[in-house]
């Protein structure tokens, strides 16, 4: 079977392959929440604090020029930090999704907690924004077994958090939570995010080559493109919102719109599509595997 073969009717009018453009408006918040000795290192938050001031609006300017829907996730106090520039990317046509409360790292977290985490950073993103809020983002850590089965308490229904695959699935155990996974090497903070004291990443061993990194990110989009599949870039204001680099963002972009088979789309559209028209995993899933493990493991003990 060809590759054309197997990709057919895969994606929304004969289409070969999705994109999804996502940004993680997390900018100080994140910082903090990571490390909290440093809230009095004002040079270390300027960091988080150029995305919001400079890396927002370089970053809705070329979206807007190249009339690229994109997806935000952002914490619900970062909202209330920041309104009025999450405003502007809600006003932009941009699709809100939650990111937490307070960027939580939801290893240590009880269920509870990040229920509650969950509920009330997409209660704030909401009140702030006045957009819906469908999908969701972990800031750090895992997933507590359960929590996608009381998304719909908080009104969402989709989730792009796991690097397990490369195309969509449905969360076992829950009335139709979509996973849009994310890869590793379709983030820009890899590559690129550095801080000289406290030391990130420890060994201070990048930042990496603009014209690598873009080639990294071509190389990707041409095999999901070859297999059909989909296709996450993960991008930061205070990250590839700067002068040099948003030229790669750009470079990227505008390869992918060289290929009239695309499609660009948000996060719920690609979720709305996928629970549609894909209502069950397929046999042996990893996702409906590792849940039928995990039942078999509690049950005998």
């Amino acid at each position: 079977m060809s590759d054309t073969q197997s990709t057919r009717g895969r994606w929304p009018n004969g289409t070969r392959a999705a994109v999804m453009i996502t940004v993680d408006h997390d900018a100080d918040l994140a910082l903090l929440s990571g490390s909290p000795a440093i809230a009095d290192r004002g040079k270390t938050l300027s960091v988080g604090r150029y995305g919001t001031d400079r890396g927002i609006d370089r970053l809705l300017g070329l979206f807007s020029e190249l009339a690229v829907p994109t997806t935000w996730f952002v914490p619900g106090r970062n909202a209330e930090r920041h309104p009025e520039a999450v405003r502007r990317i809600a006003a932009a046509g941009h699709e809100p999704a939650c990111h937490g409360d307070a960027h939580e790292d939801f290893q240590p977290l009880t269920l509870d907690e990040q229920i509650r985490a969950v509920r009330d950073g997409a209660d704030r993103l909401r009140q702030v924004t006045g957009a819906p809020v469908r999908g969701f983002r972990t800031p750090a850590g895992e997933w507590k077994p359960g929590l996608g089965a009381h998304f719909a308490d908080a009104g969402l229904d989709w989730s792009s958090s796991s690097p397990g695959d490369d195309l969509p699935y449905l969360h076992p155990g829950t009335d139709g939570v979509v996973e849009i996974p994310v890869q590793y090497e379709l983030e820009d903070h890899q590559y690129f995010f550095f801080n000289l004291e406290p030391p990130f990443p420890t060994g201070q061993s990048r930042i990496a080559s603009y014209a690598h990194v873009l080639g990294n990110w071509t190389q990707e989009f041409t095999a999901h493109h070859r297999f059909g599949l989909c296709y996450v870039l993960r991008l930061h204001p205070e990250v590839t919102g700067t002068p040099g680099r948003i030229g790669v963002v750009r470079d990227l972009i505008t390869h992918i719109q060289g290929h009239p088979d695309v499609w660009l789309a948000t996060g719920s559209q690609i979720a709305d599509w996928w629970r549609t028209n894909h209502p069950d995993n397929g046999p042996g899933h990893p996702a409906d595997l590792f849940a039928r493990l995990r039942a078999e493991r509690e049950a005998a003990v």
